[in-house]
């Protein structure tokens, strides 16, 4: 990961605005953008994968946490490679536009799976209207559409209506009639009967008496995974160099350089908060493809706007080594990188098409890694140094399981929203991911505030007592969530959204208490001529955290048919167990935490 501040010690930039470099503008607005586009495209795809590929939940939840966890791990790579050949800007522009390609060809749909329901020996087509909770399934019955509902108790049938065919040669019928004042062909001539017009479709099935064939897209779900590919490469270059910009702005003891990072994580979350209600709106409204655009349209903006923007970066985020005449395996470094960005595509695209090889190498890895780190520092430091060694390789550690809990929102806490939470009807499942960057923006401020108004006070908790409450709020809000599916849920097995709010704010808290310190801690703590090592332990347990969340969140998964649970009573049951299973989880080992945490401080030998 990068960690220097690649501009050099040049003359701090003459031009401010707001008291800070102009070049914070152009920073703030791009990774506003992007994040706009990523997070945009986060609040749709578990919906996108379970809805219109009809992948089950089981399998979506391990293919989001595969594209997770790389989009947490390639930003090392990217970080090394601006370090030692791009610079900071540069890598920032490749990661762009391989993200900007990534994300408009997330707006191509294909036709998407397709369910058929048999029973009596007859296949039916299952047809679904909508993308929200009020969403109606059908089968096709020869010249009508049949709405269904699917539960435990087995299929009953609602109402029939002329099917999606024979409405439109009725409508064009009609208006052939208006314009040449002929009678047009009776609409049974114009659609012949299918296999399953021989006879009604029952009123009413036993749960043994049908079964359900998925006929998957084969030709779409490579381009779906290609442009989670390009998604996860561009993130790689981009993700850690734009915020090594940002501080390449400030010299080194720069007071305001706290401050300009504050402005900057409030234009992530910005980004992430209008992002999260604009794509949602246009996707549950008009499709998932306009709302796959609009995230396109953002980081394109986004790239458009560090472009035009160069100059009042000032040269900060050069190539460590002037560029001329510099060559990778005999070709020029920038079109070399260019060249590699694409071709590492296509590993990644094979990767995502199999999930449980990412989970299967990179936890092994992992933990091989953390044991070669341990091992260096019991055996190669001694005194101080290796004393705050250990105490970050042990946070690190207990933050693995904080970042699992937490990154269940764009998994099984949205099913949860989709599935089993009781929604106003303006109000789409998507939407909830709102909660999280519109607490941070909200009250992002008034935890800075707290920790400065206490460190006046010298009362600031350390690090160590931040990560263990921390890891007690997000504990706590899965604990809210059991006891709501337990004592509130309504007649369709649905808990009030309030609850669902209340666990994103538990979750946000513990965010604001770990998140700030935690790439801080990892700084301060490790040996200078290791931090670079260090910082990429950090990242890849970032990394191994959402393949763990894959992991809980597929022992939530319930059966579904065409993107719709069938036994809403065991979803939600499935829910609160699983929650209260992990909920309890987080709260236990914060508190250990916290009771470890005078150890872990005096193991810091000073530093907070």
């Amino acid at each position: 990961m990068s960690t220097t501040d690649l501009g050099g010690a040049a003359t701090p930039p003459r031009k401010t605005f707001l008291g800070h470099p102009r070049g914070l503008v152009v920073l703030f607005f791009t990774e506003m953008w992007e994040r706009f586009s990523y997070y945009g495209m986060r609040a749709l795809l578990i919906f996108y994968l379970t809805q219109h590929f009809l992948f089950g939940p089981a399998e979506a939840q391990g293919i989001y946490a595969a594209y997770a966890a790389l989009v947490y791990l390639m930003p090392v790579i990217g970080g090394m490679i601006a370090d030692k050949y791009l610079g900071s800007r540069k890598a920032v522009v490749i990661g762009a536009v391989l993200l900007v390609v990534g994300h408009f060809t997330m707006a191509f749909e294909g036709s998407g799976g397709r369910d058929f329901l048999t029973v009596g020996g007859t296949e039916y087509a299952i047809e679904v209207d909508g993308r929200g909770q009020d969403r109606r399934m059908f089968v096709i019955d020869g010249d009508q559409r049949t709405e269904i509902l699917i539960s435990a108790e087995g299929v009953s049938t609602v109402g029939a209506e002329p099917s999606a065919a024979i409405a439109a040669d009725a409508v064009g019928g009609a208006v052939a009639e208006a314009v040449t004042g002929q009678q047009p062909p009776a609409a049974t001539e114009a659609a012949a009967p299918t296999a399953a017009s021989a006879g009604a479709f029952p009123a009413t099935i036993a749960p043994d008496g049908y079964s359900i064939r998925t006929v998957r897209d084969m030709q779409a779900e490579p381009i779906l995974f290609l442009a989670l590919s390009f998604i996860i490469v561009g993130v790689g270059f981009l993700k850690a160099n734009i915020s090594t910009v940002v501080g390449a702005l400030y010299e080194q003891n720069d007071p305001r350089r706290d401050g300009g990072f504050t402005l900057f994580y409030v234009g992530i979350n910005l980004g992430s908060f209008l992002a999260t209600a604009a794509c949602s709106y246009l996707g549950f409204t008009y499709g998932w493809g306009y709302g796959f655009g609009l995230a396109g349209i953002g980081m394109l903006l986004g790239l458009i706007t560090f472009l035009l923007g160069q100059s009042w970066l000032e040269g900060r985020g050069a190539p460590p080594v002037p560029l001329e005449g510099r060559k990778v395996l005999g070709v020029p470094v920038v079109p070399f990188f260019w060249v590699a960005g694409l071709v590492t595509v296509f590993p990644i695209w094979m990767l995502m098409q199999r999930s449980e090889v990412v989970q299967a190498i990179l936890i092994p890895v992992a933990a091989v890694t953390f044991l070669l780190v341990v091992g260096y520092t019991v055996l190669r430091l001694k005194g101080a140094e290796r004393s705050r060694m250990l105490v970050a390789q042990v946070l690190i550690f207990f933050s693995v399981l904080f970042w699992a809990l937490f990154e269940q929102a764009g998994s099984s806490l949205s099913l949860f929203a989709d599935q089993s939470t009781e929604l106003p009807a303006w109000f789409n499942a998507g939407y909830t991911q709102m909660f999280n960057p519109g607490i941070i923006v909200l009250g992002g401020p008034l935890m800075a505030a707290l920790w400065v108004w206490l460190g006046k006070r010298n009362r600031e908790p350390s690090t160590p007592i931040k990560f263990s409450l921390a890891l007690m709020f997000v504990g706590l809000g899965f604990l809210v969530l059991m006891w709501a599916s337990g004592n509130m849920a309504n007649d369709d097995f649905r808990v009030p959204l309030l609850f669902l709010f209340m666990t994103y704010f538990f979750h946000t808290v513990g965010e604001l208490l770990l998140s700030p310190v935690g790439l801080s801690m990892v700084t301060k703590l490790s040996v200078e001529r290791v931090v670079g090592l260090m910082m990429g332990v950090w990242f890849l347990s970032s990394s191994v955290a959402h393949i763990v969340a894959g992991i809980i969140a597929q022992a939530t998964a319930t059966p579904t048919v065409a993107g719709i649970v069938t036994d809403r009573a065991l979803a939600l049951e499935t829910y609160g167990s699983v929650f209260g299973t992990i909920g309890l989880t987080g709260v236990g080992v914060g508190v250990f935490l916290l009771l470890l945490s005078p150890l872990l401080k005096k193991g810091m030998a000073g530093v907070r």
